[in-house]
């Protein structure tokens, strides 16, 4: 069979497109993401991930609960959101904060 350049071509960039598609996956499995969908616009993403376990919340690097445990994140927000960046840090040392204050003022 004689390969013409088209179809090389028309196979490099389909074999381009795979190896990103599965690099990715492979990137969104190592951040500890369970779901991402974008919106139809592109605009957002819903996403669903492990909380971060309580007793690591305060480390350098905090670690994810394990899948299993039931404790999931459903955010919707910008794609690019990380489950161990900055703002999920903050956001979820505030809900145990939120948490603390309220089984403290019910005793």
């Amino acid at each position: 069979m004689v390969w013409n350049g088209g179809k090389m071509k028309t196979i490099k960039s389909f074999l381009s497109v795979l190896t990103l598609a599965l690099s990715d996956a492979l990137t969104w499995g190592a951040e500890g993401v369970i779901s991402k969908v974008a919106s139809p616009s592109g605009d957002y993403c819903h996403l669903k991930f492990p909380a971060i376990r309580e007793e690591t919340l305060y480390w350098d690097r905090p670690v994810l609960k394990d899948a299993s445990s039931g404790d999931i994140v459903d955010f919707y927000g910008p794609c690019d959101h990380d489950p161990l960046g900055k703002k999920e840090i903050l956001r979820q040392r505030a809900d145990v904060q939120r948490e603390r204050s309220r089984r403290l003022g019910s005793d």
